[in-house]
């Protein structure tokens, strides 16, 4: 939660962003999820090369999902100067990328189509991990900020279907409608990752698009993170130290749980093998 202090600098920062908006630079690149798939470590590591310039204030802007109506000007204003963009050019002699991390952009309905007529030419990151275990972590999460008020993740379940009834065809016919539900309760529609990328693909191109199995990001951080680089264009500039981020204590799972969603995300698993360019880790 955001404090006073903290809101009022948020406030002027904006400000001062907004005026100097034609300034700035826009992301040349995006990690758009999927969520509690590793985005935050991965946002982390990235921030930390020399040519790559991270937002302003926070890691997701959100404007692609839950801001779009605020117009371009805003989300610029959220990144830095050309000028300094200019003179991390000069110095390194490549032209550095701005990027941000918002999870929810995969999965919203609206998102990509946005993406694509705003930043043509962007590249976009997807992590991907265990759906299974991708669910219960995210009940976990949403349950520790007050965004779930039901503390049975197998509860939670049974009520998704419910929840989201609707919710995807009212975010499409209304713009500017938000929905709770969609953002937060999403267990198991979000790991469906096959089904987002499919929505993504035609409208940005699959060259464009790098999945990578979060497995490989803490088995084989410098492997994973030398994917990206290459993916982005990007020089390796010294080691960076992978950490995991935002992780929550859960209970354990049932097994009857555990393989009865173990068996509804296979079809949608191997879906993902041609974007991997290998089984997911988590079927091996």
């Amino acid at each position: 939660m955001k404090t006073p202090l903290k809101q009022s600098a948020h406030a002027v920062s904006y400000a001062a962003g907004r005026a100097t908006s034609a300034g700035r630079v826009l992301p040349s690149f995006l990690v758009v999820g999927a969520q509690r798939c590793g985005t935050t470590s991965l946002y982390r590591a990235l921030s930390r090369h020399p040519l790559v310039m991270k937002p302003v204030l926070r890691k997701g802007v959100h404007y692609f999902d839950m801001a779009y109506e605020r117009g371009l000007p805003w989300y610029r204003a959220h990144f830095p100067l050309t000028s300094s963009a200019r003179m991390l050019g000069f110095r390194y002699g490549l032209a550095p990328q701005a990027f941000e991390s918002a999870p929810y952009y995969l999965f919203h309905p609206l998102a990509g189509a946005r993406i694509a007529a705003d930043l043509p030419g962007v590249k976009l990151i997807v992590l991907v991990r265990d759906p299974v275990e991708r669910a219960r972590s995210a009940h976990a999460h949403e349950l520790a900020r007050g965004f779930e008020t039901e503390p049975s993740f197998e509860h939670a379940l049974a009520l998704e279907p419910e929840r989201l009834e609707g919710e995807a065809e009212r975010l499409r016919a209304d713009p500017g409608y938000a929905s709770h539900a969609h953002r937060h309760h999403a267990y198991l529609a979000r790991g469906r990752y096959a089904e987002q990328l499919a929505r993504l693909e035609p409208l940005v191109g699959r060259d464009r698009i790098l999945v990578l199995d979060s497995g490989l990001l803490f088995r084989d951080p410098a492997t994973a993170y030398d994917r990206v680089l290459g993916f982005l264009g990007l020089p390796r500039l010294g080691d960076v130290a992978f950490e995991r981020h935002n992780a929550r204590p859960r209970q354990p799972m049932p097994t009857s749980v555990h393989r009865r969603l173990r068996e509804h995300f296979e079809p949608w698993d191997a879906l993902l093998v041609p974007w991997l360019g290998a089984v997911p880790s988590w079927r091996r």
